[in-house]
């Protein structure tokens, strides 16, 4: 027989403490560290605990009693449900001050590292609308919202279906986005005519089964550039010619805006677009985003910053880190598409980039050519394996090295290599301070590293995300 499950506790007029890590807020109760969603520090409510554990509880929210002067009013109304954004009723000051004490307290408290000046936090100076890609997915079954279950029965809400995010931890569940706050209002304009102009065909246009894997429309990918430039990447599940034609036709025709309309069939079990073949419909397969003069392809598999004016940021800040006069050899690792390579180029004698994925290297080289760029260098392979003494033999020792490496950080090997390679100074670009703490903390153990600056650039309002830049200066006993 099964043992019953030990309902759990709710706790009334608790006051929140402060912010914590992954966009939620904490308290303490009874000598455990309560975990609560969507609150405040000063808020005082009543939770509902939803996991307990020795060390820790985790809850949500069943009544603000007071709420906390902090407080700020959420301008989207799926605030909560969606799981887009997390601080949505945090000032925007209070969500940099989070931020730049998250980065501070991993190098501290993880890492050990003493970091001789703290440059201040770089605010995003649009906190809404400044997203250059959003991905939607279409569903059959989407998720209800509380004034749908009027009748507690799904089979009374006639339509079903929905375009938008996956709520968290929900895989076959669609939250329909009425307006998202994110990207640009024409990226809603354009969804809302896709969705409206298929939910009036539902025989031609069924939205896609994710259980039973059947339907035809499956998701949408939209790019935007701060030139005005838009692409929309329309994934359908198989091939219906004359379907997808009229559909396409009728996008092109209203929104002529459009610079690249491309489509793919995905029949696969999950919603990946990179190893499909991407069909160019109408326009060019790539838009552009220009930066200092310079000019980025980017295509539909491409990485960019999702914050195209506070990538620019980033990007001058790793390049004042790496103290350029034009005489230096720079590596650029895990480099992408060659952004921060075809950035400081011009300001370095040579630039090698390494990064593992190939098509992201041709990217790289593209964008060298297009800015008639002859001083790089691109290779794709893993890092471990292409960054080796032989390969800095071949190529010459680096005066620079910049990293950017993914969530994960680097692998020892790496950090083994480039300690060999002995460069005067690392610019170590971050988008998990964890991670970045970690890696600091191997870089620094000999001695022969010193951390000098550190700056964060927040990419993502309204997100725990933050980005951070170590700069790290060589010196000899």
């Amino acid at each position: 027989m099964a043992r019953k499950k030990k309902e759990l506790p709710l706790l009334q007029s608790i006051s929140i403490e402060g912010i914590a890590g992954e966009g939620k807020a904490l308290t303490h109760v009874n000598g455990q560290v309560l975990f609560v969603p969507f609150a405040a520090p000063g808020d005082v409510c009543d939770i509902q605990v939803t996991k307990k554990k020795s060390s820790f509880m985790e809850g949500r929210i069943t009544e603000i009693i007071t709420p906390s002067p902090q407080r700020v009013t959420p301008f989207c109304s799926h605030f909560t449900i969606c799981g887009g954004c997390k601080w949505q009723h945090l000032p925007y000051s209070l969500q940099l001050e989070t931020k730049d004490q998250v980065v501070r307290d991993a190098l501290c408290r993880i890492g050990k590292i003493d970091v001789e000046t703290y440059l201040p936090i770089l605010g995003s100076r649009r906190t809404e609308r400044y997203r250059n890609k959003l991905e939607f997915t279409f569903s059959h079954r989407r998720w209800l919202q509380p004034n749908e279950f009027s009748a507690l029965d799904e089979r009374e809400v006639r339509d079903l279906s929905g375009l938008g995010f996956h709520l968290p931890g929900m895989f076959d569940k669609v939250l329909d986005i009425d307006q998202c706050h994110l990207g640009a209002e024409v990226l809603d304009d354009i969804r809302l005519f896709i969705r409206d102009y298929c939910k009036a065909r539902p025989e031609r246009y069924p939205y896609f089964d994710l259980r039973k894997q059947e339907g035809f429309m499956r998701t949408l990918m939209m790019r935007t550039t701060s030139t005005g430039e838009i692409m929309l990447v329309v994934v359908f599940f198989r091939e219906d010619e004359e379907a997808r034609t009229t559909l396409l036709d009728a996008v092109k025709e209203h929104f002529p805006q459009i610079t690249s309309l491309l489509y793919v069939i995905n029949a696969k079990a999950n919603d990946t677009i990179t190893d499909q073949e991407i069909h160019c419909y109408s326009g060019r397969d790539y838009i552009e985003e220009r930066m200092e003069g310079l000019t980025f392809r980017i295509g539909p598999k491409s990485f960019y910053q999702t914050n195209s004016e506070q990538a620019y940021e980033l990007y001058k800040v790793a390049r004042e880190f790496a103290e350029l006069t034009s005489k230096e050899h720079v590596y650029d690792l895990y480099t992408g598409t060659g952004t921060i390579a075809n950035f400081v180029a011009r300001n370095a004698t040579s630039v090698i980039g390494i990064e593992y994925v190939p098509e992201a290297i041709a990217d790289a080289k593209i964008n060298s050519e297009v800015n008639g760029i002859d001083n790089t260098l691109f290779y794709a392979g893993d890092m471990k394996d292409i960054l080796t003494e032989d390969f800095i033999l071949q190529h010459g020792r680096p005066e620079v090295i910049i990293t950017d490496p993914p969530r994960a950080g680097m692998h020892e090997d790496v950090i083994t290599t480039i300690l060999r390679a002995a460069p005067q100074r690392i610019v170590y670009v971050s988008c998990n301070p964890a991670t970045q703490a970690r890696d600091l903390q191997l870089l620094t153990a000999s001695g022969d590293y010193r951390v000098t600056k550190s700056r964060a650039v927040d990419m993502f309002p309204h997100t725990h995300h933050i980005e951070n830049v170590v700069q790290l200066v060589r010196h000899v006993h």
